[in-house]
C-alpha cells in the first residue's frame, strides 16, 4: 500500500472517532459510503485510544481482509467496547479519548538479524499461539532486538526463547498517524500498544 495521504488520515481518523462514539452509545457500527482510493484497499490496521496520555484500549487486524476504511472502524469499536484489559469506554468518556492509527504493511519473514527496532513490528507464532507487538512498543520501552523478540513471545504465550528454538518471525511497517489536542490535524508520534 502506498503512503496514506493527509487527507486519507483525517478520513479514518474521523471514521474511528465516530465508529467510537456510536457504539459507545450501544448502537451499531455506523453505515460507511463506499470508499474509494486508499481507504478501498485492503489493509490490516490498530486503532489505539489512549485517555489522558495513557493506553485505554487497543485493538488490530492482522490480516487484509476487507476495505482498510471498515478494518478502522472496526477496530475502533472494538478497541473501545472489548479490549479485555479494560472495562468498555462509557459515553462520557469518548470526548477525553485520543486516537492514533496504526496501518500495517503486508508481513513478511525475517531473520532475528534483520529486525530493525522502531521500524519493524513482529508477529511471533508457534503451533497455536502468536503475538504481535507494533515498531512503536520497543522504542516506547527502550528494548533491545532480543527484548523485543523475547516480549512478543511473551505476548504469544510462549517461553521467551521460543524465537530461539524455531517460531516462526515475521515482521511489518507501519504508517502511524494521530489526532492532535485540536481534533482533524494529524501528527506522527512514537506510541503504540
Amino acid at each position: 500500500m502506498s503512503p496514506l495521504s493527509d487527507e486519507d488520515q483525517r478520513s479514518l481518523l474521523a471514521i474511528a472517532r465516530r465508529s467510537i462514539e456510536v457504539t459507545a452509545q450501544g448502537l451499531g457500527l455506523p453505515g460507511l459510503e463506499s470508499p474509494s482510493g486508499a481507504l478501498a484497499e485492503r489493509a490490516g490496521a490498530f486503532v489505539t485510544l489512549r485517555s489522558h496520555g495513557v493506553l485505554r484500549g487497543c485493538i488490530g487486524q492482522i490480516d487484509p481482509r476487507q476495505p482498510l476504511a471498515r478494518t478502522v472502524a472496526e477496530c475502533a469499536a472494538s478497541a473501545a467496547l472489548h479490549d479485555p484489559r479494560f472495562p468498555a469506554v462509557t459515553p462520557a468518556e469518548v470526548p477525553s479519548l485520543s486516537l492514533e492509527i496504526s496501518v500495517l504493511s503486508p508481513l513478511f519473514d525475517v531473520a532475528p538479524q534483520e529486525i530493525i527496532v522502531g521500524r519493524h513490528g513482529l508477529l511471533v507464532s508457534a503451533c497455536f499461539h502468536q503475538g504481535l507487538l507494533l515498531p512503536q512498543v520497543p522504542v516506547e520501552w527502550n528494548w533491545d532486538r532480543e527484548q523485543f523478540l523475547a516480549e512478543t513471545c511473551r505476548k504469544a504465550g510462549l517461553p521467551l526463547d521460543a524465537w530461539r528454538r524455531g517460531a516462526r518471525i515475521q515482521a511489518f511497517t507501519t504508517q502511524v498517524f494521530a489526532e492532535e489536542a485540536s481534533r482533524g490535524a494529524v501528527l506522527h508520534p512514537a506510541h503504540g500498544c
